[in-house]
């Protein structure tokens, strides 16, 4: 039997990993802690190791994992901007789930559109203190404004069809354009200066680290709201607590903060933050702050556990590893996996 070191567990991860384990003959031992360098060690004896958005997959733990003879590393969502491919390279095998569920995202995505926009959550408070005021709740309709998505990939290809359901304009920026699109591509200057609603759909690479800053904040109309479900650092969390202050957007909906790692996904309700910037956008009126929630439905949590598995599966039973990435695959668009259609 196999075993396999989990990081970074959630009582939510638990119930579908459980699920499937005893099919896949795997035996997991599940850490609560985050992986980095001081608990790579935790994962001696293990045959793999299964990791998540926040955890450091640096050089130290790659070398760790390496010594403890861990050819596989798991990563449990579609992102992998935490993970040093050059140093993996060769070493350690890195899987991940590039599909789960693009319309868990897509649609908490609008699901804080509408929040910020109707103040839903702000009546919700006032109702329960019987408080039935309608003062300062004015939406506006999104019927024929213009939504802007960076990034057209399958979550924001998802997250433009739920916009046109409501009867928005869509234009898109996207360095790779799709050729079935039935929508507008500019360029991301001209989608700041156009959108109404502006809504990060991209992975998180040099190009687009702070796409979002100081300068495309100051393009777009002070009635403009802006949301980003994919990574925080796609945008300066300074510039836009400056910009918000300045009243330079309606708002904004975050499901993710660029230095989040040690903060989301723990109750910290008892705690000091001392992280100033995320305390003031959290004290903003017309900012929701969600902890990285955005994939939580059941249908991407079984996707995700399925998919691992079955990563896994296929790197024990030596068959091609379809969902491998190495920093081949990301510089040069493809690496071939010339070997046994793996990376290396």
């Amino acid at each position: 039997m196999k075993k396999i070191a989990f990081y970074d567990t959630k009582p939510y991860d638990r119930i579908y990993f459980d699920r499937m384990k005893e099919e896949y003959g795997f035996e997991i031992i599940y850490h609560e802690a985050n992986l980095n360098a001081s608990t790579a060690v935790l994962a001696a004896g293990c045959d793999a190791v299964v990791a998540f958005v926040n955890d450091t997959i640096d050089q130290p733990v790659i070398e760790t994992l390496h010594r403890e003879k861990i050819g596989i590393l798991a990563m449990r969502c579609a992102g992998y901007n935490n993970i040093d491919f050059k140093h993996a390279y060769g070493k350690l095998h890195v899987v991940r789930v590039p599909v789960y569920s693009p319309y868990a995202v897509a649609e908490h995505a609008m699901a804080l559109l509408l929040t910020l926009n109707r103040k839903t959550h702000r009546a919700f408070n006032r109702t329960r203190e019987y408080n039935f005021s309608l003062n300062n709740l004015i939406g506006v309709d999104l019927h024929g404004k213009t939504a802007g998505v960076v990034g057209t990939g399958k979550i924001g290809r998802v997250f433009i069809n739920i916009c046109k359901g409501f009867g928005m304009q869509v234009i898109a920026y996207d360095p790779y354009p799709a050729k079935d699109a039935d929508f507008e591509y500019v360029p991301f200057d001209e989608l700041c200066r156009r959108s109404d609603v502006i809504s990060l759909h991209c992975p998180l690479t040099k190009e687009t680290d702070h796409i979002i800053n100081k300068k495309a904040l100051s393009e777009m109309k002070n009635t403009a709201y802006l949301l980003n479900t994919s990574r925080g650092a796609l945008i300066d969390s300074e510039a836009l607590l400056a910009a918000l202050k300045n009243k330079q957007l309606a708002g904004a909906g975050l499901d993710v903060y660029e230095e989040e790692s040690d903060l989301f996904y723990e109750d910290l309700s008892y705690s000091i933050i001392d992280d100033d910037v995320l305390a003031g956008l959290i004290a903003m009126p017309n900012v929701i702050v969600t902890s990285h929630q955005a994939f939580l439905t059941e249908e991407a949590l079984h996707n995700i556990a399925k998919v691992t598995m079955d990563n896994l599966k296929a790197y024990f039973d030596e068959s091609p590893l379809d969902n491998e990435i190495c920093y081949r695959c990301e510089e040069e668009g493809h690496c071939g996996k010339s070997h046994q259609k793996r990376c290396f």
